[in-house]
């Protein structure tokens, strides 16, 4: 017999389905302050509707859209416990591209609310959900190989010098 929709849930239970492993729900907890189920004798959870449907949000975060846990943990500062419960049905995926981003962050990072890299994106995780800022973090990253290859001629160069035998005038002068 099916559960009713406001019933509490289990570990297994929500593990079940959502496809999520117990062990990760477990972290999440540890990651997410906002996730807290209740705890019975013995350290039993049992995960509200609320809680699940927050899973849902961060689960669609992290594994759809790519994001890094403190991308979400940031998303849930700012934009709040109920944006990342909608993200569930996906009608809140356009606001979450309009989070307000720091200059600084946007120079220093090639995302600066947590997103991965299309070049860094999970196996299977599809092309789909690239990140508004790409361009300007291929930019980030194309500047920062530049100045890593400038800054590896000029090791190689005096790494040459050091190695280099003596001129033929200086060993010229011992004879």
């Amino acid at each position: 017999m099916a559960k009713a929709a406001d019933a509490f849930r289990t570990i297994s239970e929500v593990s079940t389905e959502l496809d999520v492993p117990k062990h990760v729900l477990r972290f999440w907890e540890q990651r997410f302050k906002q996730l807290k189920p209740l705890k019975r004798g013995g350290g039993r959870r049992f995960y509200r509707p609320e809680d699940v449907e927050l899973i849902k949000g961060i689960k669609a975060l992290l594994n759809r859209d790519a994001y890094t846990i403190r991308g979400v943990q940031r998303i849930l500062k700012e934009q709040g416990v109920e944006m990342v419960k909608r993200l569930a049905s996906g009608e809140a995926a356009p606001m979450i591209a309009a989070v307000p981003q720091a200059k600084e962050a946007a120079a220093a990072a090639p995302s600066s609310i947590g997103r991965r890299a299309n070049g860094a994106r999970k196996a299977g995780a599809g092309g789909e959900g690239a990140a508004p800022s790409a361009a300007v973090g291929r930019d980030v990253v194309a500047a920062a190989i530049s100045e890593l290859s400038a800054c590896r001629a000029l090791l190689v160069g005096e790494t040459l010098r050091a190695k280099a035998p003596p001129s033929a005038s200086a060993a010229g002068g011992r004879r």
